[in-house]
């Protein structure tokens, strides 16, 4: 089955007998191996929101970054010396052909271990891009200020504390909605601390 993961279209005797048929399957076990970890670390999500997460970390953005690190391109040029070398350059390097060969990669080891054998092993691949996601992807502060809008309430932030030396501080923030605090949060930024307290502050609110 390693011969099929590699095997680009191109230099297939049948498409079938290249990385796509994988790649099929692989996209669904990516899918549902995120679905899983995002409903289960961000109880306080809404399904919008779990959709959002979800949808970049399996972006063919995300995917090939993870191929990349792999090495799975490099793989693929090693295998496909039937075509020209600049081509095999092209191809192993190609966001779309990277994202394609991770799939397979995947749909490969479902089909040999099953799929709560590898779950925990997918997640930890992607364990970057879902930072990032919730981190950055996500604006929990718009979020927050639409909610509120809706409710007729006001969300203010405020620095709580500022530690290290310049050029590792760390910030916490505070959410603070119609002057009660309901979210805090820390990040090596004031940005990324509000969003962080924005995002326990959506929490709460929605609990209430």
């Amino acid at each position: 089955m390693r011969e099929q993961v590699f095997t680009h279209s191109s230099w297939a005797e049948h498409r079938r007998g290249s990385y796509e048929r994988l790649e099929f399957l692989g996209d669904s076990v990516l899918g549902l191996a995120i679905a899983g970890a995002t409903h289960e670390r961000f109880p306080e999500h809404n399904e919008g929101q779990l959709a959002k997460l979800r949808a970049h970390v399996v972006s063919r953005q995300s995917c090939a970054q993870v191929g990349l690190r792999l090495g799975l391109g490099a793989e693929l040029a090693a295998r496909g010396s039937s075509l020209p070398a600049e081509e095999l350059e092209r191809l192993s390097a190609n966001r779309n052909v990277l994202a394609a060969l991770l799939e397979a990669v995947l749909g490969a080891l479902y089909v040999a271990f099953g799929f709560e054998a590898i779950r925990d092993a997918i997640v930890a691949a992607f364990e970057d891009q879902l930072e990032y996601a919730v981190n950055s992807h996500v604006d929990f502060k718009t979020e927050l200020q639409e909610e509120l809008a809706r409710l007729g309430r006001q969300v203010s932030y405020t620095v709580v504390s500022i530690e290290g030396p310049p050029h590792l501080r760390e910030f916490t923030c505070a959410a603070l909605i119609d002057g009660e605090e309901y979210g805090v949060g820390e990040g090596s930024s004031k940005k990324e601390a509000e969003q962080a307290a924005a995002r326990g502050a959506l929490g709460r609110l929605r609990a209430d």
